[in-house]
């Protein structure tokens, strides 16, 4: 038998692959020790980047991914808690 995939279940588990490539590389990319290995695993990086963000507005263009806009108050109050912790350190 045969199983059908919405798109949005296609697009979110790309989005979910995306992100766990991004990650990996990353980490890569940190623990590399030739110049040269690093250079192309962060073109890598950057290019799967491109490819996430390709992915997320698809899917937020089609309202499978929504970002509502974010309330007043708590921009400020996320300013407020953020600015306290860098004069804390």
């Amino acid at each position: 038998m045969m199983e059908i995939y919405t798109d949005k279940e296609i697009l979110g588990d790309a989005l979910t692959t995306e992100k766990a490539a991004t990650d990996h590389y990353n980490t890569f990319a940190n623990e590399c020790v030739h110049d040269h290995v690093r250079k192309a695993i962060l073109h890598c990086l950057e290019q799967e980047h491109s490819i996430q963000q390709d992915v997320f507005c698809m899917m937020h263009e089609k309202g499978y991914y929504p970002t509502p806009e974010a309330q007043e108050q708590k921009v400020e109050q996320a300013k407020q808690k953020y600015a306290q912790t860098v004069k804390m350190m």
